[in-house]
Formats: structure tokens, C-alpha cells, sequence
């Protein structure tokens, strides 16, 4: 054999051998991402008696969309945009709580600073930082340096520090988390239930 001849078999021997690198790599990151990713929290289980009436109400619509979410457009009337707002406000008119936009008028709330305008002219806005413990049905708003970016979402339970919450447009979907707002950077505050 001539070298010129061996050469296409080194050539398939280094191609299979680069492959199998690459594929050993793709499935370690694949696998790393897996592992690191925050896929949310199940639903957890409330104690109705704790609860009034409206807030009962508001906890079966949000358990109904958590385990049968819709997708943006859903709770933006038709609109493609970030539905985070639209997710809360949309959940409280479907709990019989519909919120009004304080530049339209609308049920709907599409954006979280308006939300927040919204909490603060009807009187029931407490800022992060003055000690309040959020109650089931609390709306948390958070600033564009959260680990959220700016976004909000529903209170669930409150426990010891933290708190669960479930929110729309988080990951693409409707999820449930728990986290501790004192260690939440610009979590700006709560709008109350």
C-alpha cells in the first residue's frame, strides 16, 4: 500500500474518534444542564380553614392553571408579550378579584410597574423593606435586578422566611417556587390581597 492509500482509513479512524469526543461532551453538558436546571415545585397543599373565602377561590384557579396552564396569549387576551402581569391579573378576575388598569380601565394589567401603580392608588402596596408577612394571595413585584428579572407572581403559603409563589411566563410556563425574600435582590414589594 501506498501512503496515499492509507490515509482515507486514519482519516475515518480520527473522524469517529472526534466524534465520540463531541457526543461524550454533548451528553455531559446535556446531562450537567439537566441536573442544574430549577424545573419548579409541585403544588402545595394549603389548609382551607386558614382561609377566607376569596382567597379559597383565587387557590382553585391557580391550582386549575398550574396543572393545566395555558400559554401566554391565554391571559393576554390574544397578545404575545411577557405575561407575568397578565397571569396575575387574569387569575384574580377569574377568582372573582378582577384588578383595573389605572390607565384603561381594563381587568387586565400587562405590565409589572403599572401593577405595582395599580396596588399603590388603591392603597393595598407594601413596600419589601418595612417587615410585612405576605398572606396567601399577595401579588410580589420585583424589580429588573431580581433573579427574575422584573416579573411578578401570586403568594402561596408563607413559611418561617420564605415563601411560595406561583407565577406565569416563569420558564415559558406556570410554575410554583419557593423562595426567601430577604434574599431576594429588588423584591420591591407586595400588593396586598
Amino acid at each position: 500500500m501506498t501512503q496515499v492509500e492509507q490515509r482515507p482509513g486514519r482519516r475515518a479512524s480520527w473522524l469517529v474518534g472526534i466524534s465520540g469526543v463531541l457526543a461524550a461532551t454533548a451528553v455531559v453538558v446535556v446531562g450537567f444542564v439537566w441536573w442544574q436546571h430549577d424545573w419548579g415545585e409541585p403544588f402545595p397543599a394549603l389548609d382551607s380553614e386558614r382561609l377566607d373565602e376569596q382567597q379559597i377561590a383565587l387557590v382553585q384557579v391557580l391550582r386549575r392553571e398550574y396543572e393545566q396552564p395555558g400559554d401566554g396569549p391565554k391571559y393576554a387576551e390574544g397578545v404575545r408579550e411577557a405575561w407575568c402581569a397578565d397571569f396575575v391579573s387574569w387569575t384574580m378576575r377569574e377568582a372573582g378579584r378582577p384588578l383595573a388598569n389605572p390607565n384603561s380601565g381594563s381587568w387586565r394589567i400587562p405590565g409589572v410597574y403599572t401593577l405595582q401603580e395599580y396596588y399603590q392608588q388603591v392603597g393595598r402596596f407594601t413596600p419589601a423593606d418595612v417587615g410585612y408577612r405576605p398572606r396567601t394571595g399577595d401579588v410580589v413585584l420585583y424589580g429588573p435586578n431580581s433573579p427574575l428579572g422584573q416579573h411578578t407572581n401570586i403568594v402561596l403559603t408563607a413559611d418561617g422566611d420564605s415563601i411560595t409563589t406561583i407565577g406565569g411566563n416563569e420558564m415559558g410556563s406556570v410554575r410554583v417556587r419557593t423562595i426567601v425574600p430577604a434574599e431576594t435582590a429588588d423584591l420591591v414589594g407586595y400588593g396586598r390581597f
